[in-house]
């Protein structure tokens, strides 16, 4: 699922086309398949992880939401050095970084390691994923552009649907170190060869960089991430819950003042204003948070309480992959003929289905058909939560648009998991299926509520996507 934080339109026959185009498109988008594979690729890993290092259920529900953190929530300031410093210097630090943190995260021997190291890698994510889009929307121009945002659509897709059979895999195998160890030499591979294939810099801007606006969004989501997780072990009414919860109203209010005065905002809000972003965003937060919530649980449950290998687990969740490339292909159509507000509120109807068979089963192929079922749905509402975001604005509005949605897609897999592992808490600490159930109903309960608010907030009409704009 690739990311966006920039627009380009039109055809620019004047152009003389880049010679090494297809190549560096190859490796862009390897490094792009690297970043969104980390997402869902250790959470088979968990237990073996949990094990070595003996982790808490806290901790080890941080070691999937730190990275998704950072990546969601300074990806705005990665799109903004791309333009100020050069999307090819950005695109060099960023990958230097998450490859150096992945070795630093594979050789954790405790907690603290773990945790930064994972945390190290989402701000690598941050900063390359906008640059590399943004260098691929420089280098290709007219329909080769259009071709080359769909390879890279494909491959990201295509990264987080195997993270988790890639993650079963790995740990089965070599160990779980090697979940993040992978990542060294495919970021070193990169790192030989692409300085030489990059175009000549673009001309820089001189936009001012808030940082301010940066460091108070991504702490606001933090605090939110801590009360959700803390909640599971200390009560919803606890001090050390409300604390941070109360921290983060505080931390995302003062994001909001500095948003407004700064002459250069990360973020501009009046675009959230508009209903279709308000309603993409929505859309983007409830089905990533939706799609992470299975993968972390589907993959504590089969080795936790089912007792079986990572290696059987991964390969269990093959028939999810499946299912999302079905639900990929069946979208586009499906909203051709019905519309995004149908399709939407379908899709999350069939998630919650999905979440529902979960909650009810006890038995292995039970729970890898009740997460194909919600995958199969959930995957028209990441297209329904593009489209409406982007196809009832104007295409001067849809860089900022696409970068805002983008954000809500990180943030939500963090939200997901912290609420999922906080209903679960007992059946996770326990290794056992108490909680899972009221967990899974969690997830039925969201998607139902979603997809009433989906019919009333998504705008009537046919949405059409401005040319050369993509998000994940």
């Amino acid at each position: 699922m690739a990311h966006a934080t920039h627009i380009a339109t039109g055809a620019h026959p004047e152009r003389a086309a880049y010679p090494r185009r297809w190549l560096l498109l190859t490796l862009l988008c390897l490094a792009q398949f690297m970043l969104i594979v980390d997402v869902t690729v250790i959470n088979v890993a968990l237990p073996s992880i949990g094990d070595d290092l003996r982790l808490s259920r806290e901790t080890l529900t941080w070691a999937v939401t730190a990275y998704t953190l950072c990546f969601g929530g300074l990806m705005l300031l990665g799109g903004r050095l791309a333009d100020a410093f050069g999307a090819r210097r950005l695109l060099v630090t960023g990958l230097v970084l998450f490859t150096t943190a992945s070795l630093a995260t594979g050789l954790a021997g405790n907690a603290e390691v773990l945790i930064g190291g994972r945390l190290a890698q989402g701000v690598g994510a941050a900063l390359l994923s906008p640059a590399a889009l943004a260098t691929i929307t420089r280098t290709f121009h007219g329909p080769e552009r259009n071709k080359a945002l769909g390879i890279w659509a494909m491959l990201g897709g295509i990264g987080f649907a195997l993270g988790a059979m890639l993650g079963g895999v790995l740990t089965a195998g070599p160990g779980w170190s090697w979940v993040f160890f992978i990542n060294v030499p495919v970021g070193l591979g990169i790192l030989l060869t692409l300085p030489r294939l990059l175009p000549a810099p673009a001309p820089q801007g001189g936009r001012k960089i808030d940082l301010p606006g940066a460091v108070l969004v991504t702490a606001a989501t933090g605090a939110l991430i801590y009360g959700l997780i803390k909640a599971g072990d200390a009560s919803w009414t606890s001090t050390a819950t409300l604390v941070p919860l109360a921290g983060s109203v505080v931390l995302y209010t003062g994001f909001t003042l500095v948003e407004r005065k700064t002459a250069a905002p990360l973020m501009d809000l009046r675009i959230l204003a508009k209903r279709p972003v308000t309603a993409g965003s929505f859309l983007m937060l409830i089905a990533t948070g939706l799609l992470l919530g299975y993968v972390f649980l589907g993959s504590l449950y089969l080795q936790e309480v089912r007792q079986l290998s990572a290696l059987s687990t991964g390969a269990l969740l093959l028939p999810v992959a499946v299912a999302t490339a079905i639900g990929a292909h069946l979208a586009a159509h499906l909203i051709a003929h019905a519309g995004t507000r149908l399709v939407a509120a379908g899709g999350l109807l069939v998630s919650g289905s999905g979440s529902l068979v979960l909650a009810q089963s006890d038995s292995t192929w039970g729970t890898v058909l009740g997460l194909a079922i919600g995958a199969v749905g959930i995957v028209p509402v990441f297209v329904s939560a593009t489209t409406t975001a982007l196809g009832f604005i104007s295409h001067q509005e849809a860089g900022i648009a696409s970068g805002v949605v983008n954000t809500f897609h990180e943030v939500g897999g963090a939200v997901g998991a912290a609420v999922v592992s906080t209903v679960a808490a007992a059946g996770i600490a326990q290794h056992s299926a108490a909680g899972f159930p009221a967990a899974y109903t969690t997830l039925a309960v969201v998607a139902v509520v979603a997809a009433v608010i989906a019919l009333a907030l998504i705008p009537r009409g046919k949405a059409e996507l401005p040319e050369g704009v993509h998000v994940h």
